[in-house]
């Protein structure tokens, strides 16, 4: 996602939320359980992206000027099993992942897996909406229901650096996601405004689209 330099009014205002509508990929994955299936660890090409972090847990940010980091950036992602959940690899991927988008280089309010380099369906989003405005790891997120009321708002991307431009989007979601515990659980979440629009920009990623693909007005 964008700079915190770069948000908009909307950080700091209230949404009135929007009739709710479906997404089509919630029909389908609606009744699915998230993330129980597939491998129990990370592959070993995995592992070694995890490990290839800084000495303070920085990650390297693919970029659409890059061929084969383009090509990582267009895919669609893979959900986490249980077992890769429960990993010490999966809790240091989560720390690195908020490392990177929090470092004064990148100073982001989002980053989605596949930035990262992995096609997993992961993202860290800061809560601009909760006390503190954290930042939280949100495994096997999907967007399954939308508001009806949009928004153009301003837009940039840590993997397209030095633009800009507005996108169109709904003013509140549903997001659904597996919640890591004792015990493994699908939960889902209402979230408005402009951290909706966050939410938005990173489960985008996770599919291999970027917000240059849905431009309201040229940048």
């Amino acid at each position: 996602m964008y700079s915190e330099n770069n948000t908009s009014s909307a950080a700091g205002r209230a949404f009135k939320a929007g009739k709710l509508v479906m997404t089509a990929a919630a029909f389908i994955t609606l009744f699915s359980v998230t993330g129980c299936g597939g491998r129990s660890t990370f592959t070993d090409k995995e592992k070694a992206i995890i490990d290839s972090a800084d000495e303070i847990g920085i990650m390297r940010v693919l970029t659409v000027g890059n061929k084969d980091d383009l090509a990582v950036l267009r895919s669609k992602c893979d959900t986490l099993s249980y077992g890769i959940l429960q990993s010490g690899e999966f809790r240091k991927l989560s720390e690195q992942m908020i490392a990177t988008v929090k470092a004064p280089e990148n100073d982001g309010v989002g980053i989605a897996g596949p930035q990262v380099g992995l096609k997993r369906r992961v993202i860290a989003v800061q809560r601009f909406d909760k006390e503190g405005t954290p930042f939280e790891i949100y495994p096997n997120v999907r967007i399954i229901a939308v508001s009806e009321e949009l928004e153009d708002g301003l837009e940039g991307c840590l993997s397209i650096p030095g633009r800009y431009g507005n996108v169109l989007r709904s003013q509140s979601v549903v997001v659904r996601y597996t919640l890591i515990g004792p015990e493994m659980k699908t939960v889902t979440d209402t979230v408005h405004g402009y951290t909706a629009r966050i939410f938005q920009h990173e489960c985008d990623h996770l599919e291999g689209i970027l917000y240059t693909d849905k431009l309201s007005q040229p940048e």
